[in-house]
């Protein structure tokens, strides 16, 4: 595709948003290692002109993958591959590996609770609470 010679394999008319189509298929060419780290993109006009999309469209994805880490843009060289490694998952070559880092808005990085602390303070509490602590109570009438 293009005047460098790769085929991005990118399919735009999926259905679902053109940016977020070509942010997929870019990120799974970097995990199968199908473009490897350092290759040279086409530039956002080339490769929207061979889409057959809005320049802006492609702008959005290498923008957001640049803010992933997964690109490195440098003005008057264009956009490249990041050096991205990626853990080993055990799973078969050229399987979807997982992301690196989930950048999901309202993820919470759950590694970071401390599941230690938290279950030495319930199983404090546990034992310090007499039988009647677990209880409902006295009943409140409503009138």
């Amino acid at each position: 595709m293009g005047e460098l010679g790769i085929d991005l394999h990118i399919d735009v008319d999926g259905g679902g948003p053109r940016a977020r189509s070509i942010e997929s298929a870019l990120r799974e060419a970097v995990t199968t290692g199908r473009l490897p780290a350092g290759t040279r993109l086409p530039g956002t006009r080339g490769l929207a002109d061979d889409l057959g999309i809005a320049r802006g469209t492609v702008v959005a994805a290498y923008a957001q993958l640049v803010a992933e880490g997964w690109l490195v843009s440098t003005t008057g060289s264009g956009t490249r591959v990041a050096d991205v490694t990626l853990p080993h998952t055990g799973a078969p070559p050229g399987a979807p590996a997982r992301p690196v880092v989930d950048l999901r808005p309202g993820r919470p990085d759950l590694s970071l609770f401390p599941h230690g602390r938290w279950s030495a303070a319930v199983k404090r509490s546990l034992a310090a609470a007499g039988t009647g602590s677990l209880d409902y109570g006295a009943a409140i009438t409503p009138w």
